[in-house]
């Protein structure tokens, strides 16, 4: 058995080295020029430029400002939901279904969520795609829409089983693939396209230097600049290459906070040296990949806009460093506007004309579209925007649409869901991709592999955290079930996050007479009581293996409570279970490494594994 150090940490990058590297320091000014040229997003011909501005000339200034937003809407169908989803619409919006939005208010996008109840499945998501383009096509400006959604995969999923679910941003970290990557990108977005999704809020290019992020975490691809740099150019071009927009995301970069920009506004404390260094070279990665859009964060960055406005409302950041610095000059898009992170400074009428001032093209999900498609139709009228600014961001998106082939033909059909939804090829991809994710962090007397003669019995408890996207798990169930087609005769009892002490007894009692126990721990912390089930279980001397199921970083909580074995799987979705479980049981090798440092729990400024740690059998 050895462990793997061949990642290197951010402790040994040296701030020139990756300034250097980062900024075109030692790049000759014509080379640098060339790049910035080259990844200032697609190369339209003239042609197309007249014949879009040519549409744009011929919108009212009403259909204008619908173009700059993407809004969720309630159902399943665009004319005829649910009588629940109608109730919603109503509520929220003013209108009955997403086909009265797009008459009403001309928007150019829409998003999906599964809570929305968009996303139940492939065949109905379809339907619901081509009934959105039948009523943008309707419009007095015939004009297809942006259909997107966050499928970052992993803990953020809004389309599931039957379709094929890939392992997310950590875990593709941990394999170190770069291939792996791109090809998990290609089918996700082969799938999405074929169900009528065109516009993909992923992949995640935020560092995660902070192992408290309580927002970004196992989204990150790892905590090594040049690692997710590489790591999110791949997926991009994944993503790009099955014929949908990707959404580089959270521009400037949100891998080191300790806020969740849901519920509040976090502050980065960066350095413009450090932030060259750390956050923005996956963005000129995926800049220089040819990237279709990038995302905002509500973030505020003191070093980068000194009067302190949220990244998505400042002009500083979003035009001066990701347009002019960057050369970017796709489309950029907010995140969600119904965010307190962006609401805690401005009233909701002045956060979409701020943000449009900033460099803005796609407004995303207003808490009230009325209140912010009237603010910004008003200044307009009022001459605080002018009407060739919002003209600029509508070119944008009319290219992308045009790119993405929307203008040809926006509609899909069941027989192309049929031909690459889920899959034979795409799920057995998913599993060998995910295998080669799994790590090993801690193998004491060689317990693991479990052979099915000498641990044939095994308890499997643990948390059983709802499914990212609403049709996989529960966690313990989805394990035993895998070691059961395994061999082994396993047994799952859920304990849930925080175990009761009623329930550590029940999981005691039930660990007598198995041969291992298999606790899935859900981010630990120093009073989880999660750590009381695990020492209780070690107690009986029955061998425990502890499964980390979301962040790496519970190894160390874990010390000194007697498991045996300790693996990570960077999130609870089947297809990273069942490679878990094929580990486990030794019928795959594990092969990832920490795209993260783990520190001590007792001692935080001490590493208990670095970056590219990981045990072998």
């Amino acid at each position: 058995m050895h462990h793997r150090t061949s990642r290197r940490t951010l402790l040994t990058a040296t701030a020139a080295t990756a300034v250097a590297a980062v900024t075109g320091v030692g790049i000759a000014p014509g080379a640098l020029a060339a790049q910035r040229s080259a990844s200032s997003g697609q190369h339209y011909s003239a042609a197309t430029t007249k014949r879009l501005k040519r549409i744009i000339s011929g919108m009212s200034l009403e259909e204008k400002v619908g173009q700059l937003f993407v809004m969720r809407v309630y159902g399943h169908s665009a004319t005829d939901p649910d009588q629940a989803d109608i109730d919603a619409n109503m509520a929220e919006i003013g209108v009955r279904t997403a086909a009265e939005m797009i008459d009403r208010y001309h928007v150019g996008g829409i998003i999906y969520f599964a809570w929305a109840h968009n996303t139940r499945d492939p065949h109905q998501i379809a339907e619901l795609s081509n009934g959105i383009q039948r009523a943008g096509l309707a419009g007095p400006t015939p004009l297809p829409l942006l259909v997107s959604t966050d499928q970052e995969h992993g803990i953020v999923c809004r389309v599931g089983e039957p379709a094929t679910l890939m392992p997310g941003a950590m875990a593709l970290g941990a394999g170190g693939s770069r291939s792996d990557a791109r090809r998990a990108g290609q089918i996700a977005g082969a799938e999405l396209a074929a169900i009528g999704i065109n516009q993909n809020y992923a992949p995640d290019a935020d560092v995660n230097v902070n192992p408290a992020n309580p927002v970004i975490g196992v989204r990150s691809f790892g905590s090594d600049p040049q690692s997710v740099a590489a790591m999110v150019a791949a997926q991009v071009k994944g993503y790009q290459s099955s014929g949908i927009a990707s959404t580089a995301k959270h521009f400037p970069g949100h891998g080191d906070t300790s806020t969740d920009s849901h519920t509040g506004l976090p502050v980065i404390t960066h350095t413009r040296e450090q932030w060259a260094e750390l956050d923005e070279p996956p963005f000129r990665a995926a800049i220089a990949a040819g990237i279709d859009s990038i995302m905002t964060a509500h973030i505020v960055v003191p070093a980068l806009d000194p009067a302190e406005d949220p990244a998505t409302l400042s002009h500083p950041i979003l035009t001066g460093i990701l347009r002019e610095e960057l050369g970017y000059d796709g489309v950029v898009v907010t995140d969600s506007l119904g965010m307190e992170g962006v609401r805690t400074k401005y009233g909701d009428d002045r956060v979409p004309v701020l943000a449009l001032k900033a460099g803005v093209d796609q407004l995303l999900n207003p808490p009230s579209l009325d209140v912010s498609w009237n603010a910004v139709l008003e200044a307009v009228k009022s001459g605080e925007i002018s009407e060739a600014r919002i003209d600029e961001s509508i070119l944008r998106i009319l290219r992308l649409k045009t790119k993405l082939g929307l203008f040809d033909n926006p509609f899909v059909s069941r027989a192309g869901v049929d031909r690459t939804v889920g899959t034979r090829a795409h799920l057995a991809a998913a599993d060998r991709i995910a295998e080669r994710t799994t790590t090993l962090l801690a193998n004491d007397g060689a317990v693991l592999p479990l052979s099915r003669r000498s641990h044939k019995s095994l308890l499997v408890v643990g948390a059983d955290p709802a499914s990212p996207s609403g049709t996989t798990g529960p966690p313990t169930t989805t394990l035993a079930t895998a070691f059961g087609e395994l061999g082994h005769a396993a047994t799952a009892l859920s304990t849930g996050t925080a175990p009761t002490s009623a329930k550590i007894a029940e999981a005691v009692a039930a660990a007598q007479g198995k041969d291992a126990v298999v606790v899935a721990t859900y981010n630990v912390s120093a009073t989880s009581s999660q750590r009381t089930l695990v020492r209780a279980l070690a107690a009986t001397g029955v061998p425990v293996i502890t499964v980390a199921i979301r962040n790496p970083y519970d190894i160390a909580q874990l010390a000194g409570t007697g498991f045996a074995a300790n693996l990570a799987t960077y999130s609870w979705t089947d297809v990273e279970l069942r490679a878990a479980a094929r580990v486990i049981a030794g019928r795959a090798e594990p092969q990832g490494t920490l795209p993260v440092p783990v520190q001590r729990a007792d001692d935080p400024s001490k590493v208990l594994h670095p970056v590219g740690y990981g045990l072998t059998y």
